[in-house]
């Protein structure tokens, strides 16, 4: 991995690989890089560009926890941009990942080529974000990675048929494995940000998502998400018409973007953005 500065002073690790049109890969609330690992060798021709978030994965922790924002990471992934000389991008975005491509594309559209929403709109089902605020900063305490893929296992709400073998992978790219087992691969302050976010009024997002308006977009719905309702995903059809709309079958939150469902609406918007560009 490489790493750059960020205009606060923090080292940024992120992921440069391949030629081609840039794509931009932002990961969920608590996850690094390797989120995409699945989807990156069905993404020959493309140069993938995968950051660590700050306090994530290999990148500085905040000292600030409530730095660990949207706004600062929207900022992180363009100054990312700007070191790297790319101009613009196609996002795709996993959970917290598309609210950061939605700010983007509200506060520098140009930025962006098209944009992939996995399993993420402008209203969050209170059940889901329960359900993460439950795991949130918690030290999982689990005595072997073997134990972890289990954990992950049995909490993954709405999956079915998805072999061992994938959820000890999900286990190693989430866990930092160290000597005394496997151990939260986040800043657990995290927590902090996240509790103070949700102890009030979540804000309208609906203008963050009619930004993306004039964009090739998608949107990648797991069947049985917890997160994203079938109702709000039929909305965010109507209010952006052009909408590529996927439901992955026997997927909760979030699909892991190498189903046939998702490699379709990922090609097909990679290749609007193309044709747009």
């Amino acid at each position: 991995m490489k790493t750059f500065k960020s205009s606060d002073g923090l080292a940024l690790a992120y992921r440069d690989e391949g030629d081609g049109p840039p794509v931009l890969c932002l990961a969920g609330l608590t996850r690094n890089s390797r989120d995409f690992d699945y989807l990156a060798p069905h993404l020959g021709g493309c140069r993938l560009i995968r950051p660590d978030y700050r306090g994530r994965g290999r990148s500085d922790f905040d000292s600030d926890p409530m730095n660990y924002s949207v706004p600062v990471e929207a900022r992180d992934a363009l100054e990312l941009l700007d070191h790297l000389g790319i101009g613009s991008v196609t996002a795709i975005g996993t959970s917290r990942g598309g609210m950061v491509s939605m700010f983007i594309a509200a506060t520098a559209k140009d930025r962006l080529n098209g944009v992939v929403l996995n399993d993420i709109g402008p209203v969050l089902d209170s059940e889901g974000l329960e359900r993460i605020r439950e795991y949130v900063g918690v030290d999982p305490c689990h005595g072997s990675m073997e134990a972890a893929a289990a954990a992950t296992r049995d909490s993954a709400i709405g999956f079915a048929g998805v072999p061992d073998a994938r959820w000890m992978a999900e286990a190693e790219r989430r866990f930092e494995q160290t000597p005394d087992g496997p151990r939260l691969d986040y800043d657990p302050r995290l927590r902090e940000a996240f509790d103070k976010a949700l102890d009030g009024p979540l804000p309208d997002m609906w203008p963050f998502y009619k930004a993306l308006d004039g964009l090739p977009v998608a949107l990648i719905r797991g069947e049985n998400s917890d997160l994203l309702s079938h109702a709000t995903a039929g909305k965010m059809r109507a209010a952006l018409p052009g909408l590529v709309l996927a439901e992955v079958p026997e997927r909760g939150h979030a699909p892991f973007l190498d189903e046939p469902e998702s490699i379709a609406a990922i090609s097909a918007i990679l290749t609007a953005a193309c044709d747009a560009s």
